[in-house]
C-alpha cells in the first residue's frame, strides 16, 4: 500500500511542477519606469495636455508615445498610475492615466516615448486583462503568461 501512496504522490508532484512557472521561461527586458497603483493618486493627479502618438503593449511593457508643447521635453515626468479597482467582468479590468507634467514654456511640438512595466497590475489567476487608459479612445488587452508580479 505504502508504495502506491509514494507513487500517487510522485505523480502529483511533477503535475503541480509542470503547472507551475518558470522565471527562466522568461527573457525579460526591463522597462523605462514601473506603474504605480494608488488610488488616491489615481483620484488627485492632474495632468497637463498631451496628445497620444502610439500605445503598444509588448512582454509586459507599455510602449507611450506623446506630443505636447515644449521646448525639448528634457525636463518632462510621465507617470502612468492605476487604480486599484478591477472592473468585475471577464476578463477583469484596470483603469489607468497618464500623469503628465511640463513646465516649458516653448510653443514648439515636441514627441516623447516612455515604457512602463505592467507587472504590477496584473490579476492574480488571471493570464490576460482590459486596460482602459484615460484619454486614449481605445481599450487595449495585455495577455501575460502567468503572475510575473514584482
Amino acid at each position: 500500500k505504502l508504495p502506491r501512496i509514494l507513487i500517487a504522490c510522485f505523480c502529483f508532484i511533477l503535475l503541480l511542477m509542470n503547472t507551475q512557472c518558470d522565471d527562466d521561461d522568461f527573457d525579460y527586458v526591463p522597462c523605462d519606469q514601473t506603474v504605480v497603483v494608488d488610488d488616491s493618486f489615481f483620484e488627485s493627479a492632474q495632468t497637463r495636455e498631451y496628445e497620444f502618438n502610439s500605445l503598444e503593449i509588448s512582454d509586459s511593457c507599455l510602449f507611450v508615445n506623446i506630443s505636447a508643447s515644449g521646448c525639448d521635453g528634457n525636463s518632462w515626468s510621465l507617470v502612468l498610475v492605476a487604480s486599484d479597482d478591477v472592473g468585475d467582468s471577464f476578463p477583469e479590468q484596470r483603469y489607468l492615466k497618464l500623469v503628465f507634467t511640463n513646465n516649458e514654456a516653448c510653443l514648439a511640438i515636441v514627441s516623447q516615448g516612455r515604457s512602463f512595466d505592467l507587472r504590477p497590475i496584473q490579476v492574480g489567476g488571471a493570464n490576460e486583462i482590459i486596460l482602459n487608459i484615460e484619454g486614449f479612445s481605445e481599450s487595449l488587452t495585455y495577455t501575460y503568461l502567468c503572475d510575473t508580479q514584482l
